[in-house]
């Protein structure tokens, strides 16, 4: 007995060493698997984003700009069309049906769904096609990982999978839920039930009738096969098994259905006129815009969601635009002349319109914001005035040589038209915009250096880098743009208070915190004495009031006071007129963008006329708040004394100025020759209107016996600029 006992133990010995052995290697195998499936799952998912950061996945929103209303919309600025909505704003239809159709166990799994996933494997297996991926894991994948959405690989499935358990840890089912629906993509480029109703309905994500949510909830499988735009049929094919989703999960009644089934897709599709977003007044929004990324960037511009009140003022940039296509329809122009103007509030710096060309659409190239900008001719003598004015010199009482030709340094300069104005004061120089007369002023024989005028002119507002200290600074041969001119002709209108021009008021931000605040306008910095400024607009009110001023057709019918100053280019090339009133100051620029042909200087004055007559009209009628005279240096001497004036010049030139500005050929250069163009130089008096002209002008008088002086040579010529 004891025999067969160790017999038989002796053979169960061996038996159970070996499955011993068997257990114990699968058991090795399997902890090998283990730890290698582990390791590689530590690797996997070592970097994943952190879930707790919510700034993993914040939704790209656009930003909206509008006008100074608060409400008129000027552009919408976006990678992805998004309109955030909590889930009180959207159809139960929409959230029942997109559980239904999309993760029927949403609210019962952790994040993913084990039953589903053997579900997709079987239906695969057997020649079928079905998805996996619950609600929570589309999310992830369309936020905490998008960069990874076309690696279709198991490593990005395990990485997605570890992500939605994890979100489920943090935030409800509803969030969640919100989140998703916040974020897909319903073609046509909308992102979001809320962008997604609006667009293909025209109506909100809280007001879908069923039949219009299922056709939305069905475009995000296959946002281009399924889009009702593009493909009306399989949307429809869509919409309906959504809708036998929905039935069979008892969302709707059978009712319902077969009412909803019956429907037609009874689009409304909006969609809106818009140039990368940009829907009007393009040449200011597009310089918003262009502001915004300098400022911040792309990123936050076209995805942050922010709301960016502007100055624009819509009622009168409608005027601005009233008055350019005024003499576009005329037919006098050219038709590739352009037209740019900007209009300022001197008081605040807001940029109330502008306009950049003649179209848009040709190159969006903005004229009124140009680097580059145009020759400001004769407009540029404000600043030489100024100058002038500030340095202690009596623009009525001083007189000038305005007697032409003047050659200064082998450069001789003419006035338009070879004019010769005699000896006249200052005042009455800017009047008949002598050229002759202003290089004087900023030469030896003047005393105002041409670096002082270009200091001036930065001072009100030009900010221009680009000036060079030449006697023909005075002359207006550098480049400048309306914006630029009209800042700082409205440091004038301002009593000598500059205002950095503004164009964005307000910025919130996505949660609606105030990130810029520009509301009371640009901070004001007084850069001209109170007393300068309203010297400098009390001549330049002569300009327009005059009879011997370039800018009899700048006058406003309304009787409201107004001062300014034309410019013409070279060969009429470029025309000008910069003025302002105590409550506006606008420039307006007319001329070829390829510097071809001449132009009728009253061009740019019938513009301004009829734009701030529009624009004032409301407005009381304002004279500039008077300050005393700026102390006057007594001593000064200028080139010509009041004994030297002729009245009968005045005669000469209010004849002269009768001449028909279309024929006008200003020129702003001179022959470095030595000997003056055959165009002359830039000079505006040509171009002015007389209420009642002599039918033919008197025979210009002798000139006087004076002789010219000679100018005293330099030892370093200063070298010109060319044309």
């Amino acid at each position: 007995m004891k025999s067969r006992r160790k017999q038989r133990e002796a053979h169960v010995r061996p038996g159970l060493i070996t499955l011993t052995f068997i257990i114990v290697s699968i058991a090795a195998v399997c902890y090998g698997v283990y730890q290698a499936a582990w390791s590689l799952y530590d690797n996997w998912t070592a970097d994943l984003p952190d879930v707790n950061d919510a700034s993993a996945f914040e939704l790209a929103q656009k930003t909206t700009i509008l006008a100074n209303d608060g409400t008129t919309v000027l552009a919408e600025l976006y990678l992805e069309d998004r309109i955030p909505v909590t889930i009180d704003q959207v159809s139960p239809y929409v959230i029942d049906g997109t559980v239904a159709t999309e993760d029927e166990r949403f609210y019962e799994h952790q994040g993913i769904d084990p039953q589903g996933i053997i579900r997709a494997i079987y239906v695969n297996m057997t020649g079928g096609q079905e998805g996996a991926s619950t609600i929570t894991q589309q999310f992830v994948r369309n936020t905490l990982i998008s960069d990874e959405m076309n690696d279709i690989t198991f490593k990005r499935k395990v990485r997605e999978m570890e992500l939605a358990i994890q979100l489920e840890k943090i935030y409800d089912k509803d969030t969640i839920l919100m989140m998703y629906l916040n974020t897909i993509n319903y073609g046509d480029g909308c992102y979001g039930i809320e962008a997604a109703a609006e667009h293909y309905f025209n109506t909100t994500a809280a007001d879908l009738t069923i039949a219009q949510a299922a056709t939305l909830i069905g475009i995000p499988n296959s946002p281009t096969l399924y889009n009702p735009v593009l493909n009306p049929d399989n949307a429809l094919s869509r919409r309906n098994l959504v809708l036998s989703r929905m039935l069979s999960n008892h969302v709707i009644t059978q009712e319902e259905y077969d009412a909803s089934k019956a429907e037609d897709l009874n689009l409304d599709v909006q969609v809106r006129d818009s140039d990368d977003g940009i829907y009007m007044y393009p040449w200011f929004t597009s310089y918003v815009r262009d502001t915004l990324v300098s400022e911040y960037s792309s990123d936050v511009v076209f995805k942050g969601g922010l709301t960016v009140v502007t100055s624009i003022d819509p009622e009168m940039q409608e005027y601005a635009q009233a008055a350019v296509d005024e003499e576009y329809d005329l037919g006098t122009m050219y038709d590739d002349a352009e037209i740019a103007m900007t209009c300022i509030d001197p008081h605040t710096g807001f940029i109330k319109a502008m306009i950049g060309g003649r179209s848009y659409g040709a190159d969006q190239f903005n004229i009124a914001t140009s680097a580059e900008g145009r020759q400001a001719g004769s407009s540029f003598k404000t600043f030489t005035l100024t100058a002038a004015v500030e340095q202690g010199i009596n623009p009525n009482t001083t007189y000038m040589d305005c007697s032409t030709p003047y050659v200064y340094q082998g450069t001789t300069f003419n006035n338009f038209m070879r004019h010769d104005y005699g000896v006249k004061s200052i005042a009455d120089m800017i009047a008949v915009s002598s050229n002759t007369g202003f290089i004087r002023l900023v030469t030896d024989e003047g005393g105002v250096s041409p670096s002082s005028v270009i200091e001036i002119a930065n001072r009100m507002g030009l900010n221009e880098d680009s000036l060079q200290p030449y006697p023909t600074i005075t002359l207006g041969v550098f480049g400048v743009n309306t914006t630029q001119m009209a800042s700082a002709y409205g440091t004038l209108a301002a009593g000598g208070v500059h205002h950095e021009p503004v164009a964005i008021v307000t910025i919130t931000d996505a949660n609606g915190n105030v990130i810029e605040d520009l509301s009371e306008g640009s901070e004001g910095e007084q850069v001209i004495s109170e007393s300068v400024a309203y010297a400098v607009t009390r001549v330049l009110e002569g300009v327009i009031t005059k009879s011997i001023g370039t800018a009899n057709a700048a006058a406003l019918p309304s009787g409201q006071v107004a001062a300014g100053k034309t410019g013409t280019s070279e060969d009429a090339r470029d025309i000008w007129f910069c003025g302002y009133t105590p409550q506006l100051s606008t420039a307006v620029w007319v001329g070829q963008r390829d510097n071809g042909d001449q132009h009728s200087a009253t061009w740019a004055q019938d513009v301004w006329r009829n734009f701030m007559s529009a624009a004032l009209d409301g407005y009381d009628i304002e004279d500039f708040p008077y300050a005393p005279d700026p102390e006057y240096d007594s001593t000064y001497r200028s080139s010509a004394s009041y004994t030297d004036y002729d009245e009968d010049y005045d005669e000469v030139v209010e004849e002269t100025t009768e001449t028909d500005s279309s024929t006008s050929t200003d020129s702003n250069t001179s022959d470095d020759s030595g000997t003056s163009t055959d165009s002359g130089m830039s000079d505006d008096s040509g171009t002015a209107v007389v209420p009642e002209p002599e039918p033919e002008p008197e025979p210009e008088p002798e000139p006087e016996p004076e002789p010219e002086p000679e100018p005293e040579p330099e030892p370093e010529p200063e070298p010109e600029p060319g044309e």
